[in-house]
């Protein structure tokens, strides 16, 4: 395995580790609907990768011009996303919309790559996705069998009255959300690949989907400031798994495939179920551990894989010099 790829699987690995802390952080803030914080968390966190980014964005306005279709689809994704995955929780509980988002995220990437990019898909990264949803459905479903209580995101039973109709909205709303992510890092890294610093980029796409996000959190985010706790958690959330955990991303997604790095991301659900359980309160069965260790076989896979053609290479030439802009 090359330096690069090892550093943008550890880069990644590291982001998803924060995002895995979103749910948990979640619980703190009640009363705060699942709109307004992911509406926060991405909006904010969008302008300020934009922010971080103005130089590389003012350098490179003729190239983002030339690509501005593709930098137009992955802002729209960047806003549809956190919408639909904090919803999806919020509706069918965390364990069941964290999983089906992240869980179907590495398809859609995978299909993106090998239809539009013509990218023929490594039997390694097969082998992680397959191992990787695998685990993630498991740990859904100790999840369900192992519920007692209201759902980990504060938004009470995920069971009574309608819950079939809840978890099946639940479900959509999370496949719309895994399409969307593949999307959006499939738009950011292909911007990389073709030219554009990472900065600009990154903070073409994000800072898009932020402006997009305005308006939402203008209407719904009154709730975030209504006590301090509320308005910690929505800096925390803005802040640390999105902001940095987006720079991190994007650092990744400079090394890596964006099929290899949103299979890398299936560890969040993973982390997620292990805060619940030592922090929410919530308890994790026997099968909920076997799916812990197939997703971490998942990425063992992953980091021992060899580097090949079709996983793990980075662009040559002036691209290659570029990515780390």
């Amino acid at each position: 395995m090359t330096d690069q790829r090892r550093a943008g699987l550890l880069a990644v690995t590291v982001t998803a580790l924060l995002w895995g802390t979103t749910g948990t952080a979640a619980t703190f803030a009640p009363d705060v609907g699942p709109l307004a914080i992911g509406a926060a968390a991405l909006g904010i966190g969008g302008l300020l990768q934009a922010a971080v980014g103005a130089r590389s964005l003012r350098t490179n306005v003729p190239l983002l011009a030339r690509r501005r279709g593709l930098v137009l689809v992955g802002a729209v994704a960047v806003a549809v996303y956190p919408l639909a995955f904090y919803s999806s929780m919020h509706t069918a509980g965390v364990a069941v919309g964290s999983v089906v988002s992240l869980a179907s995220a590495p398809l859609a990437s995978g299909v993106l790559e090998r239809v539009v990019d013509r990218r023929p898909l490594s039997r390694w990264w097969v082998l992680a996705a397959v191992l990787g949803v695998l685990g993630s459905a498991l740990l859904c479903l100790s999840s369900v069998a192992g519920a007692t209580g209201p759902a980990a995101d504060g938004s009470g039973p995920a069971d009574g009255p309608g819950a079939g109709g809840s978890m099946v909205l639940g479900v959509v709303l999370g496949l719309v959300a895994g399409v969307t992510y593949a999307v959006y890092s499939w738009a950011s890294r292909r911007l990389m690949v073709d030219g554009v610093p990472r900065a600009a980029a990154m903070g073409a796409v994000f800072g898009g989907g932020g402006l997009l996000l305005v308006p939402v959190l203008a209407v719904t985010g009154a709730p975030l400031l209504a006590t301090p706790q509320d308005t910690a958690v929505g800096a925390y959330m803005a802040l640390v798994p999105m902001f940095l955990g987006y720079l991190l991303f994007g650092y990744g997604l400079s090394r890596i495939p964006a099929s290899t790095a949103t299979t890398v991301t299936l560890t969040e659900p993973a982390v997620a179920a292990v805060l619940a359980v030592q922090v929410v309160g919530e308890r994790l069965t026997a099968l909920g551990w076997v799916a812990l260790g197939v997703i971490g076989v998942a990425l063992v896979v992953l980091a021992l894989a060899p580097t090949n053609t079709t996983d793990g290479t980075r662009p040559e030439g002036r691209d290659r010099a570029d990515l780390h802009r």
